[in-house]
């Protein structure tokens, strides 16, 4: 059978995306190309890989097979790359990384911007996902390295610490919730909220949080960043949810106030996962000891 490692690459990110659309996005193929390689893989294997539906995909027993032995493979082919780049000066390879969206936007960029710098030879695909898809993702070998919400559980996985926050409510200056000290998430769903967009993890959560309260978020508008919601809140368009460190640093330069949340989830201890240190390619360690080390 001739796949090469763009093949087993799209593969395993269709499956993981449940979508050949979206994992055509992640492998940065065209969509008539990706849909072309899956066929061909068919046609070379004489079976279905996919079941396609309206929803999405999901893999065949023939497709489970194939992404067992891809996994394998190109976790391979990255060890083969690293022990080369020995040869070529340093080390060279890319760590994938999944996080929380707290975790993205709050202290990865800068974690992130310090370890790239001090290793130009190593790359980071970075992806955003919820903390429980994280583990696991992390489990099945999907992903090198996670950062998770405390209140996860992990299982086996190896943890350490990594930062801690909590979540906030933001309201106008002028909103009925401003004065208060804190306020539960329940209460909050009483008001029109601005959030981020569907994609992002943070806001599955909530909406999973609001549909046990047995009742939706009221969503205005839905934005791509945590600054761009206080923005918006500070007009008085709604309240939003956000990290604690970000609604300090928006309330020195909008008309904000900041409401402390009395639920259990809002205090967010992130810890880091891996499936076992020791199994880690170095340059993986490394950037869980810089993490750690930040």
């Amino acid at each position: 059978m001739r796949f090469d490692l763009v093949d087993l690459r799209l593969f395993c990110d269709v499956v993981e995306a449940g979508s050949i659309t979206h994992g055509a996005e992640r492998s940065r193929l065209a969509l008539a190309a990706a849909s072309a390689r899956i066929r061909a893989m068919e046609d070379e294997i004489g079976a279905a890989l996919l079941v396609r539906g309206r929803q999405g995909v999901t893999s065949t027993p023939a497709g489970q097979t194939l992404l067992k032995h891809a996994r394998a493979m190109l976790d391979q082919s990255a060890r083969l790359r690293e022990d080369l780049g020995a040869f070529a000066g340093g080390l060279s390879g890319e760590v994938r990384l999944l996080a929380n969206t707290n975790a993205i936007t709050e202290f990865l960029p800068e974690a992130l911007g310090l370890f790239l710098a001090a290793h130009p030879h190593i790359s980071v695909d970075l992806e955003e996902r919820l903390s429980d898809e994280i583990v696991g993702l992390i489990a099945e070998g999907v992903g090198d390295v996670g950062i998770v919400a405390g209140t996860v559980d992990v299982g086996a996985l190896d943890t350490y610490p990594f930062r801690s926050d909590r979540f906030v409510v933001v309201t106008g200056a002028a909103h009925p919730l401003a004065g208060r000290g804190s306020v539960g998430f329940a209460d909050v769903l009483a008001y029109e909220l601005v959030g981020l967009d569907r994609a992002s993890s943070l806001q599955r959560f909530l909406s999973a949080k609001a549909a046990r309260e047995g009742r939706p978020l009221r969503l205005r508008v839905q934005l791509r960043s945590f600054d761009a919601v206080c923005r918006l809140v500070e007009c008085g368009v709604g309240v939003g949810v956000v990290p604690q460190t970000t609604a300090r640093r928006a309330a020195r330069t909008m008309a904000l106030g900041v409401v402390d949340l009395t639920d259990e989830w809002a205090i967010r201890d992130l810890k880091i996962c891996v499936r076992a240190m020791d199994d880690l390619r170095p340059y993986a360690r490394e950037l869980v000891e810089s993490l750690r080390g930040g």
